[in-house]
């Protein structure tokens, strides 16, 4: 639960308009995952969740992943030796001018094309992993 107080915050933050947000597509179906196999929730309240959040049109959904975009991903993800996600996050900041991206993790502070908040700290991020291994 934690978790969700850290960064509920933001996603409130992003649907009311009062930051500006860029959220990959695809980024919902990595949270839908989370919720079903972390969370308990069933597939059907993830999907309402998720489909909710879809909904919110002050958030600007980054609804296209062009091949130069999946490319350019592999390719930070590559050169920092951080997992394919984070390069493909990396990559949709950079192509939007996003000035800072919102993290869980550090991964994404070896990019100096913006700046990074990460809202867990170590401790708290340790505790996320343990937490995850053991819901498997």
């Amino acid at each position: 639960m934690w978790l969700l107080v850290a960064a509920l915050s933001y996603v409130r933050d992003a649907i009311t308009g009062d930051i500006d947000a860029v959220v990959p597509y695809p980024a919902l179906f990595g949270a839908h995952a989370v919720l079903t196999t972390y969370y308990g929730r069933s597939n059907a309240e993830a999907s309402r969740l998720m489909t909710n959040f879809m909904d919110a049109s002050r958030i600007h959904w980054y609804d296209r992943p062009p091949s130069d975009v999946v490319r350019g991903g592999f390719a930070r993800a590559a050169e920092t030796n951080v997992d394919g996600w984070d390069g493909y996050y990396a990559q949709v900041a950079i192509d939007e001018g996003v000035s800072t991206v919102v993290t869980i993790d550090d991964d994404l502070e070896r990019f100096d094309a913006f700046e990074t908040e990460v809202i867990l700290t170590s401790e708290e991020f340790e505790r996320l992993n343990r937490y995850l291994e053991s819901r498997r």
